[in-house]
């Protein structure tokens, strides 16, 4: 194993055109076993820096305080780090910063580890973020611990298209989307804390992407609370319609556990399961599926201040103009927006065995008419969902 040392004593040692040249070219040059170290300082780059068709390779810092990477003011590329076709590739010890678009974004790799990784953009979150802190997509054995992100625009920790995947003992603050699982399959999101985001941890399936379906995915033992900031994602964007106040949202996907886990202290919402068609945006793509199913929601505990939901956004409208719970919103909402060709739903959406366990189902493909807090018909028990994660 060879160690690529950077020395950057202080920031002024080098000319920071030259800093950035030094360390793209031994991204250009690592070699299989290689690990690129940088030493502890602030360095700012005015473009990219771009990993592709390397395997076994590390980039390892200092620590997450003591080697950050600056971006701000970034002329050339969009990502802060980028990774590309490559294998078994780990990011650990570092902090990315103020990138225009995504701080790192990994595609089609096999196996990449981020480990004591911050991302970030300084100030008030606000819409000209960029909008992922961490951006695997397309990949296979994608690892996320001991992270923190924030002020993304759309997704602090986001995983899109992917397969095998760990999110655990991470921490999402003042993002839009805190933690995001994209048309992914197989993933554990444990473990993690995401507070005062507009959403908390969303597991999502969307149209018109590459890999069609995502689903058997585990969310349990994470602590999702006060996730009530105000929506910041830019005109157009998907997430731009998830009203602050959002624990949980499964939206139009398949085989979602969610357990044991405390979410507490958000005001519109503590699990959302929710067809695409409530969000009113239009979709072509003919095998794509907009309905959840295979829903379990259990063991979790909800507790939430007795005030009302948002009214800021389109979905946050709902709750004024047409749910109408005032301080008592329930802690989990189901659209009731079912798909018209299954002849029997028994057993698609189960709850159970939650602790402050409140429920609604309001009815939004009939104008919200027959909106019913009765549970009875959903209170049923699914086999836990069994999967490996084995490499």
């Amino acid at each position: 194993m060879r160690y690529l040392f950077l020395l950057f004593i202080s920031v002024q040692t080098f000319a920071q055109a030259d800093i950035q040249k030094k360390l793209q070219n031994k991204f250009i040059a690592a070699e299989s076993g290689d690990t690129i170290f940088i030493e502890a300082g602030k360095f700012t780059f005015s473009s990219s820096l771009w990993l592709d068709s390397k395997q076994n390779v590390v980039i390892k810092g200092a620590g997450m305080d003591k080697t950050i990477l600056s971006f701000k003011g970034q002329t050339a590329g969009a990502e802060g780090i980028k990774v590309t076709d490559s294998k078994n590739i780990v990011i650990c010890d570092l902090t990315v910063e103020d990138s225009k678009g995504d701080c790192i974004k990994t595609q089609k790799v096999e196996g990449i580890t981020f480990d004591r990784v911050t991302t970030r953009w300084s100030g008030k979150p606000k819409k000209t973020n960029g909008a992922y802190g961490f951006y695997p997509v397309q990949c296979t054995n994608v690892t996320i611990k001991n992270c923190v992100a924030r002020g993304a625009s759309d997704a602090g920790i986001y995983v899109g298209q992917s397969s095998k995947i760990v999110v655990t003992k991470c921490k999402a603050i003042e993002n839009v989307a805190g933690i995001e699982i994209e048309n992914s399959l197989f993933a554990d999101v444990f473990d993690n804390e995401a507070l005062n985001n507009t959403g908390g941890i969303l597991v999502f399936d969307m149209p018109d992407l590459p890999q069609k379906k995502g689903g058997y995915v585990r969310v349990f033992n994470n602590y999702v609370h006060d996730n009530n900031y105000k929506n910041f994602a830019p005109k157009g964007n998907i997430v731009g319609k998830v009203p602050p106040g959002t624990g949980v949202i499964i939206l139009a996907t398949n085989h979602v556990e969610v357990f044991e886990n405390k979410i507490q202290n958000n005001r519109t919402m503590g699990v959302g399961i929710i067809s695409y068609y409530i969000t009113e945006s239009p979709f072509k793509d003919p095998d794509y599926y907009p309905y959840p199913s295979d829903i379990s929601i259990h063991h979790n505990r909800f507790e939430r201040k007795n005030i009302q939901a948002t009214m800021q956004g389109r979905m946050g409208l709902m709750f004024r103009f047409k749910l109408k719970f005032g301080k008592k919103v329930p802690h989990i909402i189901y659209d009731g927006i079912k798909d018209e060709k299954l002849k029997n739903e028994q057993g698609l959406i189960c709850i159970h065995d939650n602790v402050n366990e409140s429920f609604a189902e309001i009815d939004a493909s009939n104008d919200f008419k027959n909106i019913t807090r009765e549970l009875k018909t959903y209170q049923c028990k699914k086999e836990p969902l069994k999967f490996s994660l084995d490499k």
